[in-house]
């Protein structure tokens, strides 16, 4: 060990290996340098790379709707409004007296005017009823309200009232008769029947011929 010291130091202290030393020193200190220039000019310009990051940086970012904003809102049936109440009338009504209610109409009833009396007198009165051809052209009917008589015009409406108990009958002219004296008209047994028994034949009647 004694012997490699001593082959170091005579190494470095000759003038020789002091210049060994030196050259080394400068080859390092050479290579060092061109390493350094060499990896400074591989890597990009510090300044534009701070330039374009910046943009970058500085850029406003769009904020996603988190997703309870974008929901739509809800199905549930929101609650319905109650209605308010109505108000009240506070102005006095424009009429001074209570309203009442309007009638209701009621159905007019036509006025059936009595029929006109152009001739009235009293006379005696009897029935028939055998069948038989009527002088307007009919066939007569003892069951219909007709009548005989002398004069007075076929169609025409006579009244005949049974004085002795009040009961009338309207019966419509369609023949001609009686030809007996005492008597001015002939009923049909159901005019008779109306205002007395056909089994008196003949009874004092009060005629009204109506107009």
């Amino acid at each position: 060990m004694a012997a490699r010291h001593l082959r170091t130091r005579s190494l470095f202290s000759s003038p020789a290996g002091i210049a060994a030393t030196a050259a080394v020193g400068v080859a390092l200190a050479v290579g060092g340098t061109v390493g350094a220039v060499q990896l400074t000019s591989a890597e990009p310009p510090a300044g534009p790379a701070a330039v374009e990051a910046l943009p970058s940086t500085l850029a406003p970012t769009s904020v996603a709707p988190s997703p309870s904003a974008s929901a739509s809102p809800t199905l549930s049936p929101s609650p319905k409004a109650t209605p308010s109440a109505k108000p009240t009338r506070t102005q006095p009504a424009s009429r001074g007296k209570a309203r009442t209610a309007a009638p209701k109409p009621t159905a007019t009833k036509k006025k059936t005017t009595a029929p006109k009396v152009v001739d009235s007198g009293s006379c005696g009165a009897s029935f028939y009823d055998e069948g038989q051809m009527t002088a307007n052209g009919e066939t007569f009917n003892p069951d219909a309200l007709t009548a005989a008589h002398k004069t007075l015009p076929f169609n025409t409406k006579v009244r005949v009232t049974n004085p002795a108990n009040g009961k009338s009958v309207v019966v419509r002219i369609n023949d001609r008769g009686p030809y007996i004296d005492g008597r001015c008209i002939d009923l049909s047994r159901a005019a008779f029947a109306a205002i007395a028994s056909t089994g008196l034949g003949e009874v004092d009647v009060r005629y009204e011929v109506l107009g």
